[in-house]
């Protein structure tokens, strides 16, 4: 009987695995992304964001990227993170007259909680953050932007000095009202975070001619194309939620003329679970071909494209893991690869695929007017105006350089891999830091991505050398600075300003805090003591 139970649960799980199969995501994708594309017709002066790391593969025309967790949206987890403010979209929508965001769900959902709760409360935010600048600017007797300086704008310094900009919360219909009313009791608090955080809400303010609203569309919105408003006529800056996928049903049977597969909605989540190396960069390189040759012989020619894209990082001196893949006793008769998963290591192939699909937007980060700069290592060797280069990445980089003091090697890996490797090299880094920035050189802080281990290493080096306005003291400042969380998390909103892409985990900023904070740390010496 025990036999009989294991054979139906295996017999479930190869089911499973082939309504999940390469070819059905990538065609899922491929078909979702035509909807997409209509979208982004309609509205054409508006720039197309993805939401990482999902939202990444529905396009091949993305201006730029954005993290809203939907983690930040759950029922009774409602967040706004600091850590995460996305400047840069409110930012591009003020210069832009608004944006789409690219996003996508598996759980049958219309939207992703990112989308109906995680934006609504940062738009919130933003906006009221916005105003309350205006109010005590106007306060202050400060004229805004257009406005003179007379005695009548500002005698009481109470009344809201833009009565009409909306400060409500929208969220979409099917968000219950008790569930709304929660979250509008948590946004005062919120906007004080906003406000003490250090964000630059000046600019904000300078840029947003209107308030920030979402809209959302799903394959399942009606609209009438004759009926299309231009985004510039409405009395607010949208923010519209593409949600890519359909949301009826787990799994839809398709068939073509030449192929018969299963669509699955938000195909492009979790992709270390079906991508086998594969990254949204290179499909879009050969989306054509793959959707075209259909399932039989699309997972030999994803292999194909990935070993041939390692070999040529390889050549390069980039970072290129090898990607091996089980093959079943199936597999090895009829020459098809499996649909079990292939033995890789996650971690491993979760970061190359997201540096690789960055390589548009891949930039050196200058934080300020510091002389440090934080980005990936596959630009590092190439980087012009940089003195000295610290590499935070597994592998080392080819550079040339005749001092050898100007280039330091220090292999960090994630906090998943190894939960103090960040903490153990960061006297090290420091050490480096300290004696390039005296002597004025300009110093490069470079990992795999350039998004989460170069930016904390930079947030320390900028939280025990450089002051609160970003000016390098070499540590004077640290006695009249206490460096608690809430200090730090402004000097990781000022990091985050400059380097738009960064995406600290929570595991290694954590190691960064222990390290500043676990013992007496002497700026003036060599050794830093935990």
């Amino acid at each position: 009987m025990g036999d009989e139970r294991m054979s139906i649960y295996r017999a479930s799980r190869t089911i499973k695995r082939k309504d999940n199969s390469l070819y059905n995501a990538l065609r899922s994708i491929y078909e979702d992304s035509v909807f997409v594309g209509e979208i982004a017709q309609l509205w054409s002066e508006l720039p197309l964001l993805a939401n990482l790391r999902c939202g990444l593969w529905y396009s091949s025309k993305f201006d730029s990227n954005c993290y809203f967790k939907s983690t930040d949206g759950h029922t009774n987890n409602w967040s706004f993170n600091t850590s995460r403010l996305n400047l840069h979209v409110a930012l591009l929508a003020g210069q832009r007259g608004g944006c789409i965001i690219v996003d996508s769900t598996r759980k049958g959902k219309r939207f992703p909680d990112s989308m109906s709760k995680t934006i609504p409360i940062w738009t919130c935010v933003l906006n009221r953050s916005i105003l309350n600048y205006h109010n005590k600017k106007r306060g202050a007797g400060i004229p805004l932007e257009g406005e003179s300086n007379t005695s009548d704008q500002h005698t009481e310094g109470t009344e809201p000095v833009c009565p009409d900009w909306d400060c409500s919360l929208h969220v979409p219909l099917w968000i219950p009202e008790t569930e709304k009313a929660a979250i509008e009791d948590r946004l005062e608090n919120w906007t004080k975070q906003m406000e003490a955080s250090g964000a630059d809400i000046a600019s904000l303010a300078l840029t947003l001619k209107k308030p920030l609203r979402p809209l959302w569309i799903s394959q399942k919105t009606v609209i009438w194309l004759n009926e299309v408003p231009e985004s510039d006529s409405w009395d607010f800056t949208p923010i519209i939620l593409v949600s890519a996928s359909s949301s009826s049903g787990n799994f839809q049977h398709r068939t073509t003329s030449e192929f018969s597969w299963n669509y699955i909605p938000g195909a492009g989540d979790d992709e270390e679970s079906w991508a086998r190396g594969l990254s949204p960069i290179l499909f879009w390189n050969h989306a054509y071909d793959l959707v075209n040759l259909g399932p039989e012989l699309c997972n030999q020619k994803v292999a194909g494209i990935v070993e041939k894209d390692r070999v040529h990082r390889a050549q390069r001196g980039q970072n290129a893991p090898q990607i091996s893949v089980k093959l079943s006793q199936l597999s090895e008769r009829t020459g098809q690869f499996s649909f079990e998963e292939p033995k890789i290591d996650i971690e491993i192939l979760g970061t190359e695929s997201k540096a690789e699909s960055f390589n548009d937007e891949c930039k050196i980060y200058w934080l300020g007017s510091t002389n440090l700069a934080v980005g990936s290592a596959q630009l590092a060797a190439n980087a012009s105006d940089i003195d000295c280069i610290l590499n935070c990445d597994r592998e080392s980089v080819s550079v040339s350089c005749d001092n050898p003091e100007a280039y330091l090697h220090l292999p960090i890996v994630n906090s998943k891999l190894d939960r103090f490797s960040l903490l153990r090299n960061l006297p090290s880094a420091l050490d480096f830091a300290k004696m390039n920035l005296r002597r004025g050189k300009k110093l490069l802080v470079c990992c795999n991505n350039g998004e989460d281990i170069s930016i904390c290493v930079s947030l320390a080096i900028f939280s025990l050398l450089f002051t609160d306005e970003g000016f390098f003291d070499d540590g004077k400042s640290l006695g009249q600075t206490c460096i608690t969380k809430s200090e730090m998390r402004r000097r990781l909103v000022f990091v985050c300003k400059f380097a738009i892409h960064a995406r600290p985990s929570r595991g290694n900023l954590k190691q960064v805090f222990n390290f500043i904070n676990g013992g007496s740390v002497n700026v003036n010496s060599s050794s830093w003591r935990l």
